[in-house]
């Protein structure tokens, strides 16, 4: 359960050089893969840069016995998409916050979905990351009494619950098993 945090860190507005600017082409969105819980360190430097980036925080509110703690996460653990210019490319592996940086292919279809998630942001509404479930996808049973199973998602839309199905002795079983259960499989 996450809250939404109003102030939540957007693309930094910051230009980058004039001559990374002559051309289009010459600028590469990445999709920054960080190492654990290094995501802010990580869009502090490409703010340092002056590297457009967008990290998407969420407020976490976490109730203990005696207190309650409020605090910001990256709504995409482990993940900042960051503009760069492509000479300038190794700037984002200068400090060891980095695992891999992944090219945008589609850069028109990628930024219309951070425009999207832009807009779920600041819009207030309470929200969640959940896995994306689709058939075929490879799943494992994180709760109740089928814990540890694993499986394929057969039908993600049937409304008792997600269908896995189970080879067993080259036979189908088909199991339904509610989503909150289920941790997708890489």
């Amino acid at each position: 359960f996450f809250r939404l945090h109003r102030s939540v860190e957007t693309i930094a507005q910051i230009p980058v050089s004039e001559s990374a600017l002559s051309s289009a082409e010459e600028l590469l969105w990445l999709v920054c893969h960080t190492k654990p819980r290094c995501e802010k360190k990580f869009a502090a430097l490409m703010k340092a840069e002056g590297f457009e980036h967008y990290l998407p925080t969420v407020e976490s509110v976490r109730a203990y016995a005696k207190q309650t703690k409020r605090f910001t996460k990256p709504l995409f653990p482990s993940y900042v998409f960051a503009c760069v210019p492509s000479e300038l490319k190794t700037r984002v592996y200068q400090q060891d916050l980095l695992a891999r940086a992944i090219k945008v292919i589609d850069v028109k279809s990628f930024l219309a979905q951070i425009e999207e998630v832009k807009k779920i942001v600041a819009s207030g509404f309470e929200l969640s990351l959940k896995p994306l479930l689709t058939k075929g996808r490879e799943v494992k049973v994180s709760g109740g009494p089928l814990n540890g199973l694993t499986g394929f998602v057969d039908n993600p839309d049937d409304p008792k619950g997600v269908l896995i199905s189970v080879d067993v002795l080259q036979q189908g079983l088909l199991v339904y098993v509610p989503p909150a259960n289920l941790t997708v499989l890489p």
